[in-house]
């Protein structure tokens, strides 16, 4: 059965899960958000794809996993010369074997500053983290 995974980022206004799982399945969606306040993190292209990153490690360690169990990520950004900056920082905090990823560029996101967002599947070993 599909549950909600709390990560401890505070939860979208939107009608959507940030985090789920099935089983040891994980898909999490991460914008450049600040964790507790939820404002857009401003910046350029590295500073809000290092956020979204530590997000998503964030989602995965809530789930008993890390960035090492992605298995599947699709990112998308608002301006393709931003690809250069977002694979720096993408190589600064994964190792390989990298994930199967697509990248993207679309018109524009739904939060207001962003400048990119990721979607990802991992494959976790670990259990949901208890609730404190």
């Amino acid at each position: 059965m599909f549950e909600t995974v709390e990560t401890g980022i505070k939860p979208s206004a939107a009608p959507l899960s940030g985090t789920g799982r099935h089983g040891r399945s994980l898909w999490s969606a991460q914008i450049p958000k600040d964790p507790e306040t939820g404002a857009i993190v401003t910046g350029d292209i590295a500073v809000q794809t290092r956020r979204v990153l530590e997000n998503l490690r964030m989602a995965l360690a809530a789930a008993g996993g890390s960035l090492a169990d992605l298995c599947c990520v699709n990112i998308s950004l608002i301006d393709a010369a931003d690809a250069p900056g977002m694979n720096a920082v993408w190589r600064e905090m994964l190792r390989p074997p990298f994930p199967v990823r697509t990248t993207v560029v679309v018109a524009g996101l739904l939060s207001p500053g962003a400048r990119i967002e990721i979607c990802a599947q991992a494959i976790v070993a670990g259990q949901a983290a208890e609730a404190s």
